[in-house]
Formats: structure tokens, sequence, C-alpha cells
């Protein structure tokens, strides 16, 4: 079955509000196995959604919008429905009795004569509860086509969704779609594209999808199933696959899982404590860390170590490494992760120092020049990057390159 999404409101033409339910709505109808071709945005205008409306109907079997149901003149969506499918509109006493209950119990004594719209249902249409509000959800059915109305708080659409479409949708559509994701650090999307050619022109069911996040590869492995049983059946072998060619370049096999959140485990799996020493990245590292639930048990300190005075003040690096090497070198970083495992006396620390810029660089050390350093077990590695883009790409693209050498320090010493 293919479905679409319209999305009701010339706040979101203007970009005055993000729109999110488009992107929820795209995942649920995802899971449930629904193809999905079209996206429209479409503002408060009776003939411009009229005409969204009968040209989604025309090439989709399901049409979820969302918007437009409230009180107000320029709530139209409803009402366009109703007249682009012919279901004359007709006031339901269902619905005006939990608006009536809606705000009795939100202690407001006059209804505007306004508010009455929302009980008014196309005939023959299904009544959705809204439990979070006064605008009823709806779902029309005619020829063969469905539309499913949703209220456009995100509040009021995701429960509504969630405990009345998503079961309706799944009784209509046999099939649905399970992915698994695979997240690898340390290798490029090319990279990783060319190491999986044989799988990806082979594909058929599951389908495999390159994601190229900053610092990082995605891989989303798609199944159309029947149920979880086949989708294990299915998905399981080609993640294992992937796992066997990239091996410690793959992090994490779940979507929920991120790069500083392996990272905080593998710390606390092995009782080690973590202290950071930055320079460029300004706590950028710092802040990934602590974001994870539980950091505290293993995050001992960070330090921000701007200037050179700093350096020396609070990591101990020796004056005359600055002055001979340079801040940007992994002379400096060397020492930085030194002493800040030894001001700290934590078991590792993680250093950054780089030229971010825009200004700064030089031809023997350009802008995005960055060592990042990792002590470990009386032992220092230092890796040197190149990076590119901007100064705030750059500094991200050294945090995820410091929690990887982190991650795979902590495997190299303690995984075996």
């Amino acid at each position: 079955m293919v479905a679409e999404l319209i999305s009701v409101g010339t706040e979101l033409l203007m970009g005055n509000i993000v729109n999110t339910n488009a992107r929820y709505l795209a995942q649920q109808c995802a899971m449930l196995g629904l193809s999905m071709y079209h996206q429209t945005v479409v503002g408060d205008n009776e003939e411009r959604m009229a005409e969204a409306v009968r040209t989604a109907l025309g090439r989709s079997d399901v049409v979820i919008l969302s918007g437009g149901l409230g009180p107000t003149e320029d709530d139209l969506t409803r009402e366009v429905c109703a007249g682009v499918m012919d279901m004359p509109l007709e006031e339901d006493a269902h619905c005006r009795e939990r608006i009536e209950a809606y705000f009795k119990n939100a202690d407001i004594k006059k209804i505007t004569d306004n508010n009455w719209k929302q009980a008014m249902v196309p005939r023959g249409a299904r009544v959705l509860d809204n439990h979070n509000g006064t605008a009823p959800g709806l779902i029309m059915e005619k020829n063969g086509k469905t539309a499913v109305l949703l209220p456009g708080p995100p509040e009021e659409l995701i429960p509504m969704f969630k405990e009345q479409v998503f079961p309706y949708l799944q009784q209509i559509q046999p099939e649905k779609i399970v992915s698994r994701m695979v997240k690898i650090c340390g290798v490029g999307e090319s990279k990783v594209e060319s190491e999986l050619l044989d799988l990806i022109d082979a594909q058929t069911n599951p389908t495999i999808a390159t994601y190229a996040k900053v610092g990082e590869v995605h891989l989303r492995i798609t199944a159309r199933v029947k149920d979880d049983d086949e989708a294990v059946r299915l998905i399981k072998p080609v993640v294992k696959e992937i796992r066997r060619r990239f091996g410690n370049a793959v992090y994490a096999v779940r979507e929920e899982e991120t790069l500083e959140a392996v990272v905080v485990h593998l710390l606390a799996k092995y009782g080690l404590t973590l202290t950071t020493a930055e320079s460029c990245t300004g706590g950028l590292l710092a802040g990934r860390i602590v974001d994870v639930p539980g950091a505290s048990e293993v995050f001992r300190e960070g330090f921000i170590t701007y200037s050179n005075k700093a350096k020396r003040k609070y990591l101990d690096v020796n004056k005359a490494t600055l002055k001979k090497y340079g801040a940007v070198s992994k002379e400096t970083a060397r020492e930085m992760a030194t002493g800040g495992v030894f001001a700290t006396d934590a078991d590792t620390c993680v250093a950054v120092t780089g030229i971010a810029g825009p200004d700064g660089g030089t031809e023997e050390k350009p802008v995005g020049l960055v060592y990042i350093s990792c002590y470990m077990k009386d032992h220092v590695v230092v890796e040197k990057h190149q990076f590119s883009g901007t100064r705030d790409k750059i500094r991200q693209q050294a945090v995820v390159k410091g929690l990887d050498l982190l991650r795979r320090c902590i495997l190299d010493n303690y995984g075996k």
C-alpha cells in the first residue's frame, strides 16, 4: 500500500515552526510497511488544499493529513476533505459531548461558538477521540481510498496515532517494515560503500542504505516482512557479514546507541575513569560524554586549556615543547593527555588540540589540522587529522575522532 502525507498550515510554509509531525508520521508508516513517495506542505487556503488532497488521493491508497482541525476560520482540513470525498458534514453528538467535557474539566465556563465546528463530522467517517485536546481525528474511507485527519499539535497527534491510527493501519496493511542500524566510525562513506558493493548490488529483501554522518557512516538494513521471526531471519545474516568486514569499526548495531554511550559503557565495563583535555573543541568532547546517563561514574574531570598558559598550568605541558613544536603538534597533544591523567589520577585521558579556523592557519599548519591523543596504561597514542569544512564541522569531527580513539584504545587494551 502507498501512503502520502499532507501537512497543513501556513506557519509551516513560512518556517515559523519545524515540521516534526512529518518526520514522526513517515517513520511510523515505514514501520508499518507502507510505501511513501510524496509529502506535501500546503497553507491554509481552501482551493490549494483541495487540489493537494485530490492529487494525493489519486495516486496513493492512504493520505494522512495533519493540522487544520481547530476552531478558527483558517482551520479547513475537515471541510476540504469532506468536499473532495463527497461526504457531507453533520454534527456528531459524541464529539459535542467530549468538547463540552474538555472545557468543563479545564474550568472554562463559556464555550465560544466557533468550537462547535469541531463536532462536525463527515457522514460515515470514523471518529478518533482526542484525549489531549478538543479537535477529534477522523478516518474517512471511500472508493478504496482512505484519508486520516489528525490534529496538528504533536502532543495531540502522537498519542492519537499510536493508540488509534497505528492499529487501524496495521489491520489494512498485512506487511511491515523492520530496520536495523549498523553504525561505523573511522571509515569513510565511499570506502564503506565500495566494501559492500556486492551486497548492495544483490539486494532485494532486505536492502542496505548508507547515511553519512559527521565522522561516521550509518547503514540501515531494511526488510519487508510478515512477522518478527522473518525479520530476524533476513536481517541477522546481513548484520553479521557487515561486522565481519569492518570489525571494530562497527561500534553499534542498534539505532538508539550513540558513540558516546558506547564509550561510557566500555569505561564502566572495565572500571575505568576518564579525564578530557581540550583546546580547539572547547569542552564539546566532555559535553558529549556527560550527556550520557551514568557518565558521573566514569568521568573524572574536564580541562579546557585554550591558551598555552592554561596548558602549562593545568596539564603541565612543557614550556619548551610549546616553544619548539607549537600548541598544535603531536608533542603537545601527547603531553596534554599525560598531564590530564596525572593531574586527576584518572585511568585514561583524551586530549585534542588543533586549528578550527576560519583564521589562524598557515601553510605548514592549515585550518583543520587537529592532533588527538589518548593516554592509557602508560602509553600514549597520537593521531593527526586534517579536517575540512566550517569551524563547527571541524570541531564536531574532532570530537567524533576523539571518542572513537578512546573506544579503540579501550578495546585494544582491555577487550581481548
